[in-house]
């Protein structure tokens, strides 16, 4: 089957993941219907079989928070983790973040990316993400393993930290979490409603009963309609819980010498208009491809060209040359990609322009102050009820 015809099949699933139509009797989009309706059947007994206690949960001798989601694609937990991780540590707490590692070498078998202040995994064995948090923080060790009960035993071994954030583990229910996170694209929070493969839910929406707070991102993206129908979903699920608002905000960095450690250095003296008017050529690998190019859109430059890949896509010489040359045809001025996909690009590569590398923070607005207390709080109430016990 030819890379052509895989990426025709990619595209046919996607759209109907994302699309609210009814399906054809018959239709491919029927054949993913009654398999997410068997997938929600597998993920409700494993929720059932948790919750009374005939598969058990693990606990570890510390504070644990997980930063999830119940759909598939880009909500933003890798910037909220890092900016909860943060949060905690100016709260006084010593802090390390296990990831599962994604993709990268170190997956199964686990291991220690950072330990806050060394790399010593290259982002092909620590994965994406990982690799980019440790680049990113100081002073907090960032440690991966799909088994994320071994990998925070051997994070409160080797850094005896109080507390441990999870990335991405409102569905990893083999580990007992005391706070739980979840985060919701305000702009389609349940996608079309429908599970896996039809939709792009993990798990039905009742799973929102566990958490014990809400996200809402890209809240200054969606309508007043959507942004009230979201928040009146989540009270009739999950009355009573905090919802949080928050944006993602761009930020520019530049290449840095030293790519293995420190692949990207933040334009401190970024203005707005940096880019502005100019003409640029941009790529992406992501779950949310479309999200990325509305920022570079929103960078109000001149996109000329935009080269979408799948989601954690390893990066050929074919494709950094398709990229190269319609560079040169457009006479771009800058070649733009994300903070992901710069990490998986070979540093030997010979750009003919400048490139630039858009990063995302997730800023919670006029909610910060709300967020930090709900933490500081209910870390102070976990600790009185254990002491009590």
């Amino acid at each position: 089957m030819g890379n052509q015809m895989i990426d025709e099949i990619r595209a046919k699933i996607k759209t109907i993941m994302t699309g609210s139509g009814k399906d054809r009797l018959f239709s491919f989009g029927s054949f993913l219907f009654m398999v997410s309706l068997v997938y929600g059947g597998a993920v409700k007994l494993r929720e059932a079989l948790y919750k009374n206690s005939v598969l058990g949960s693990k606990k570890l001798p510390c504070f644990v928070i997980s930063i999830g989601n119940i759909t598939v694609g880009g909500t933003g937990k890798t910037p909220m983790t890092i900016k909860v991780a943060q949060i905690i540590r100016r709260l006084g707490y010593k802090v390390a973040i296990i990831s599962r590692g994604y993709k990268g070498g170190a997956e199964k078998t686990g291991g220690i990316v950072s330990n806050g202040h060394t790399i010593f995994m290259e982002p092909e064995k620590a994965g994406d993400e990982p690799f980019m948090m440790a680049a990113k923080l100081k002073n907090i060790p960032v440690v991966v393993g799909q088994n994320r009960c071994k990998a925070g035993r051997l994070a409160i071994q080797e850094f005896g930290p109080d507390v441990i954030v999870l990335d991405d583990a409102f569905q990893h229910l083999n580990l007992k979490r005391d706070i739980d996170i979840v985060l919701l694209d305000c702009r389609r929070p349940f996608g079309n409603a429908h599970l896996l493969p039809r939709g792009i839910l993990r798990e039905p929406i009742s799973a929102l009963k566990r958490s014990d707070a809400f996200v809402l991102t890209r809240f200054d993206s969606a309508s007043d309609y959507i942004r009230q129908a979201a928040m009146d979903k989540i009270e009739s699920l999950a009355p009573g819980k905090p919802v949080f608002r928050s944006f993602h905000v761009p930020n520019l960095y530049k290449p840095a010498n030293d790519k293995k450690s420190m692949p990207c250095i933040k334009l401190q003296n970024f203005a707005p208009g940096l880019l502005y008017g100019r003409r640029v050529v941009a790529f992406s690998g992501l779950a949310g491809n479309s999200d990325f190019r509305r920022t570079v859109e929103s960078l109000k430059c001149d996109l000329i060209d935009f080269f979408e890949f799948p989601d954690h896509h390893k990066y050929t010489e074919m494709d950094l040359q398709r990229i190269i040359q319609s560079s040169i045809n457009a006479q771009a001025e800058f070649i733009l990609t994300t903070e992901k996909d710069y990490v998986r690009i070979s540093g030997e590569t010979l750009w003919p322009v400048e490139i630039v590398v858009v990063g995302i923070e997730l800023s919670l607005g006029d909610d910060e102050s709300a967020f930090i207390d709900f933490i500081k709080t209910r870390l102070k109430e976990i600790r009185k009820r254990r002491e009590t016990f």
